[in-house]
């Protein structure tokens, strides 16, 4: 498994675009994105667990049924959510990408992101769409990548090369996501296209199976989108044997996807709004493996815990007092606690109680840019691990004027 360049273009027969159609008042922001693929391609999707979903979700899961597509179009600043024409504007949309593409536009997967409740007009789309396609390119991985951000302060791409029955092949994607974003997938919006080939079934089924060990994994301030998908378009280009059924194939394409999973998650957890540093929670010696997820979700969500992050404030009480409600069932008499950064590690907890430790050590731990907050449960041999950042000043900042 080796980490490449590329992002979601990194794949053969994957080529991306990114400009901005006037959505956005920010003229140097682009704000439409359009991912390709070369031929057809098997095509898998999961959805936010929000009752209220945004229109292009619902289209896109028509248009995903038959498990295939050829193409994604993304639009940043308006969310195109709770408006009565919701549908027939997505629907739009697809047909204006298809028809600029020649292709029908039920092979288009279409997503929005921005404001909710504000009429998208197709209008700047629709004016967009010819130079859309034609900055449409095989190493244009970031214009897309830019075109759907909305608070993110940097564009999220990773790739990787792998092997397949002695082919190579590569899968890599883009992401955005900032606010808003806590583990009920989808967390946010996540576009992978990958050139092995692999059937929609398995696709789905890998697709399926990582979230809930990846992308439901990120919280940043315990809010679920209305809006978030992950899609991962297939084309098969690579030419390996079709992956049909679970094999060593198959775990290998896992873990390929995995791999690019977590370095999206890492990224969108690190750049949360207002955030000053990524956090990791690494949860040990559980009793079974919802255990850990729930104890490493609840740590991460706590917001007591994430504010005491961003002061550096070693209270290692907040983190118990997490695990003590997050309706896990552990002994907390035999919980330890440790933070470790760049900067070293330090233990503060042991068997559910205090140890002694120096707090000028573990403010200078704590100040890294990439914190690990460790729990092990002394109950068992499953683990897992959970993303998020601190909670700051400027989280409200942000958050307090978003739509004016």
């Amino acid at each position: 498994m080796k980490k490449i360049n590329g992002g979601v273009c990194a794949a053969a027969g994957s080529k991306a675009a990114g400009i901005h159609c006037g959505i956005r008042k920010n003229q140097s922001k682009r704000d439409l994105g359009l991912i390709v693929s070369d031929c057809e391609a098997s095509a898998a999707a999961v959805y936010t667990s929000n009752l209220v979903k945004g229109a292009p979700l619902l289209v896109t899961k028509e248009h995903l049924a038959n498990g295939k597509a050829r193409a994604i179009l993304c639009n940043s600043g308006n969310a195109n959510t709770c408006n009565a024409d919701g549908p027939a504007v997505a629907r739009a949309m697809c047909k204006l990408a298809g028809d600029a593409l020649g292709i029908a536009p039920e092979d288009v997967a279409v997503a929005s992101t921005g404001v909710i409740g504000q009429p998208l007009s197709l209008a700047p789309i629709a004016a967009g769409m010819e130079p859309l396609v034609e900055d449409l390119g095989y190493e244009n991985s970031l214009h897309a990548a830019q075109a759907i951000m909305t608070t993110d302060t940097v564009p999220k791409e990773a790739a990787v090369e792998f092997e397949l029955g002695g082919v190579t092949c590569r899968l890599g994607g883009i992401a955005k996501g900032s606010g808003m974003i806590h583990p009920n997938m989808a967390t946010t919006l996540v576009f992978i296209t990958t050139d092995a080939a692999i059937s929609s079934q398995m696709l789905q089924k890998a697709l399926s199976t990582d979230v809930q060990n990846t992308f439901n994994m990120v919280s940043i301030d315990g809010d679920t989108s209305t809006n978030d998908m992950v899609v991962i378009l297939a084309n098969g280009k690579a030419g390996n044997a079709p992956i049909t059924a679970e094999s060593q194939d198959f775990v290998t394409f896992m873990k390929a996807l995995n791999t690019v999973a977590i370095a999206l998650c890492r990224m969108l957890a690190g750049d949360g709004e207002g955030a000053t540093r990524l956090l990791e929670c690494r949860v040990t010696g559980a009793a079974d493996l919802a255990c850990a997820r729930t104890v490493a979700k609840t740590v991460i969500c706590s917001s007591l815990v994430k504010a005491a992050m961003f002061g550096a404030d070693a209270n290692w009480g907040r983190v118990l007092c997490a695990i003590g409600y997050s309706g896990a069932d552990v002994d907390v008499n035999k919980v330890d606690v440790a933070f470790a950064s760049g900067a070293g590690r330090v233990e503060v907890c042991r068997a559910g109680a205090g140890v002694p430790f120096s707090e000028e050590t573990a403010k200078q731990i704590l100040l890294e840019k990439e914190v690990e907050i460790q729990v092990e449960l002394n109950a068992g041999g499953a683990e897992s691990t959970a993303w998020g950042c601190d909670l700051t000043y400027d989280y409200v900042k942000i958050n307090g004027d978003y739509r004016t």
